[in-house]
């Protein structure tokens, strides 16, 4: 039996993480920023702590943490599960906007991690999954800030599992591609304030109209989604990054071919810019 700390519970993937997690038989601490609308199956569990959390206050992550040793003893599994989505041209988006969506996605993940790690490496023993983004691989228009914000829990991921190594820590991202959640509801994505008609018919507004269209009709289905996602979780070893659903795996072969592509008549010259050898 393990102790999980998840994020963003009260809904879609963190949720069914967490019902993954608990028909595992862990002790799960599901944190929220309202815990009263945790479904009641999770909420009134034996093995459930509901804890209130916004990732961007750093005192109340503090706090959560230390409600959560205090009923469990300690913490084996931090899922960084909270954030949300930002949808728009770049020249759409403004300062605050991008800002307020790294407050969540990035240094909510950066400041939760810390607040974890001392119990962690007292332990000798840890695994941290951070849920990433097939976007966290791959740049497409009309999601440049949200992507940006998934290849930063990507690199930080990649850096913490070699920096936690030598404690025992492990350190995987997760990149879920489209499931069928209420992600694209107006309650976790924001869409531009003012839409730029000069954008219509291209890449970035083609993206915004089939994020509107694809709600609730996309393919991943995210009950087997946790469920694959705690079974690599609770394994020996975590892969440093885990592609979730088919379309998640296509584009990262898709990107990978695209970038070899590009570097295979470059490859020469580029390792020319070195010095010359000195005897």
């Amino acid at each position: 039996m393990s102790v999980w700390l998840i994020t963003g519970a009260a809904r879609g993937l963190g949720l069914e993480i967490a019902r993954a997690a608990l028909a595992g038989g862990e002790q799960v601490a599901v944190a929220a920023r309202t815990p009263q609308r945790l479904p009641e199956d999770v909420r009134e569990h034996p093995s459930v702590l509901a804890v209130k959390l916004d990732v961007t206050d750093p005192s109340r992550i503090d706090a959560a943490v230390a409600e959560v040793v205090a009923r469990f003893g300690t913490i084996d599994v931090l899922v960084n599960n909270a954030g949300r989505g930002l949808l728009g041209a770049l020249e759409e988006i403004t300062d605050a906007e991008a800002r307020s969506l790294f407050d969540v996605n990035v240094f909510g993940l950066v400041n939760t991690t810390r607040a974890v790690l001392p119990i962690m490496r007292r332990a000798g023993s840890g695994r941290l999954v951070h849920i990433g983004s097939r976007a966290g691989f791959e740049g497409e228009p009309g999601v440049s800030m949200y992507a940006a914000s998934k290849f930063a829990v990507a690199g930080i991921s990649e850096a913490l599992a070699a920096e936690l190594a030598p404690f025992g820590i492990q350190s995987m991202v997760v990149e879920p591609g489209v499931f069928r959640t209420d992600f694209l509801d107006a309650s976790s994505v924001q869409l531009p304030a003012v839409r730029m008609p000069d954008y219509d018919g291209t890449p970035a507004h083609v993206t915004l109209d089939w994020a509107a269209e694809a709600n609730h009709t996309q393919l991943g289905d995210p009950v087997k989604g946790a469920a694959f996602i705690y079974q690599v979780a609770s394994g020996e070893r975590l892969p440093l990054h885990l592609p979730v659903g088919q379309d998640a795996l296509d584009r990262r072969a898709v990107i990978t071919e695209l970038i070899n592509e590009g570097i295979a008549p470059l490859r020469a010259a580029s390792a020319a810019t070195a010095y010359p050898d000195v005897e």
